[in-house]
Protein backbone atom coordinates (compact mmCIF):
# COMPACT_ATOMS: atom_id res chain seq x y z
CA UNK A 1 0.00 0.00 0.00
CA UNK A 2 2.92 2.15 0.91
CA UNK A 3 4.36 1.69 -2.66
CA UNK A 4 0.83 3.19 -4.20
CA UNK A 5 1.24 5.96 -1.98
CA UNK A 6 4.73 6.86 -3.40
CA UNK A 7 3.60 6.46 -6.74
CA UNK A 8 0.48 8.81 -6.44
CA UNK A 9 3.28 11.69 -5.51
CA UNK A 10 2.55 11.07 -1.60
CA UNK A 11 4.28 10.96 1.10
CA UNK A 12 3.60 8.20 2.63
CA UNK A 13 1.20 7.26 5.26
CA UNK A 14 2.26 9.92 7.84
CA UNK A 15 4.31 12.45 6.11
CA UNK A 16 2.62 15.56 4.58
CA UNK A 17 3.63 17.44 1.40
CA UNK A 18 3.92 21.39 1.50
CA UNK A 19 6.75 23.56 2.82
CA UNK A 20 8.47 26.19 0.49
CA UNK A 21 7.97 23.48 -2.69
CA UNK A 22 4.07 24.72 -2.81
CA UNK A 23 4.91 28.23 -3.37
CA UNK A 24 7.20 27.79 -5.73
CA UNK A 25 4.42 27.23 -8.76
CA UNK A 26 2.59 30.38 -7.31
CA UNK A 27 5.86 32.31 -7.56
CA UNK A 28 6.39 31.10 -11.12
CA UNK A 29 2.58 32.38 -12.02
CA UNK A 30 2.97 35.50 -10.35
CA UNK A 31 6.40 36.14 -12.40
CA UNK A 32 4.78 35.33 -15.83
CA UNK A 33 1.85 37.59 -14.95
CA UNK A 34 4.05 40.47 -14.45
CA UNK A 35 6.16 40.17 -16.99
CA UNK A 36 3.52 39.44 -19.76
CA UNK A 37 0.64 41.21 -18.48
CA UNK A 38 1.89 43.96 -15.50
CA UNK A 39 4.53 45.46 -16.82
CA UNK A 40 3.45 46.17 -20.64
CA UNK A 41 0.26 47.86 -19.22
CA UNK A 42 2.46 50.03 -17.11
CA UNK A 43 5.01 51.16 -20.03
CA UNK A 44 2.01 51.49 -21.84
CA UNK A 45 0.45 54.22 -19.43
CA UNK A 46 3.61 55.50 -18.60
CA UNK A 47 4.13 56.75 -22.27
CA UNK A 48 0.07 57.77 -22.35
CA UNK A 49 1.50 60.31 -19.20
CA UNK A 50 4.12 61.55 -21.29
CA UNK A 51 2.26 62.42 -24.32
CA UNK A 52 -0.39 64.32 -22.42
CA UNK A 53 1.80 66.14 -20.79
CA UNK A 54 3.98 66.77 -24.02
CA UNK A 55 0.92 68.46 -25.56
CA UNK A 56 0.49 72.03 -27.14
CA UNK A 57 -0.78 74.06 -29.18
CA UNK A 58 -0.77 73.47 -33.03
CA UNK A 59 -0.93 69.52 -32.05
CA UNK A 60 -3.30 67.50 -34.14
CA UNK A 61 -4.82 65.11 -31.72
CA UNK A 62 -6.97 62.35 -31.95
CA UNK A 63 -9.27 61.63 -28.57
CA UNK A 64 -10.68 58.44 -27.55
CA UNK A 65 -14.29 59.11 -29.40
CA UNK A 66 -12.64 59.40 -32.65
CA UNK A 67 -12.77 63.11 -32.73
CA UNK A 68 -9.90 64.53 -34.60
CA UNK A 69 -8.84 68.05 -34.34
CA UNK A 70 -6.05 70.66 -33.69
CA UNK A 71 -5.27 72.08 -30.20
CA UNK A 72 -6.39 75.86 -29.61
CA UNK A 73 -5.79 75.92 -25.74
CA UNK A 74 -4.70 73.53 -23.43
CA UNK A 75 -5.50 73.37 -19.30
CA UNK A 76 -4.77 71.44 -16.60
CA UNK A 77 -7.35 68.73 -17.17
CA UNK A 78 -9.17 70.31 -19.89
CA UNK A 79 -8.03 70.62 -24.01
CA UNK A 80 -9.60 73.07 -26.35
CA UNK A 81 -9.67 71.65 -29.96
CA UNK A 82 -10.76 73.05 -33.46
CA UNK A 83 -12.32 70.09 -35.12
CA UNK A 84 -13.55 72.44 -37.74
CA UNK A 85 -12.88 75.85 -39.19
CA UNK A 86 -14.60 78.41 -36.02
CA UNK A 87 -15.42 75.05 -34.23
CA UNK A 88 -14.39 74.41 -30.89
CA UNK A 89 -15.02 71.22 -28.77
CA UNK A 90 -13.41 70.96 -25.05
CA UNK A 91 -12.64 67.30 -24.39
CA UNK A 92 -10.47 65.97 -21.16
CA UNK A 93 -6.80 65.54 -21.30
CA UNK A 94 -7.25 62.12 -20.85
CA UNK A 95 -9.51 61.36 -23.73
CA UNK A 96 -6.84 62.00 -25.90
CA UNK A 97 -5.77 58.95 -27.83
CA UNK A 98 -2.70 60.29 -29.86
CA UNK A 99 -0.97 62.83 -31.74
CA UNK A 100 -0.76 62.34 -35.25
CA UNK A 101 1.49 65.36 -35.75
CA UNK A 102 2.17 69.75 -36.37
CA UNK A 103 -1.26 71.15 -37.95
CA UNK A 104 -0.60 72.93 -40.92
Amino acid sequence: MNFLAYAMGGQGAGGQGGGFGAFVPLILMFGIFYFLLIRPQQKKAKQHRALLSALKKGDRVVSSGGLNGVVTGLTDDLVTMEVAPKVRVKVSRGSISGVAGKAS
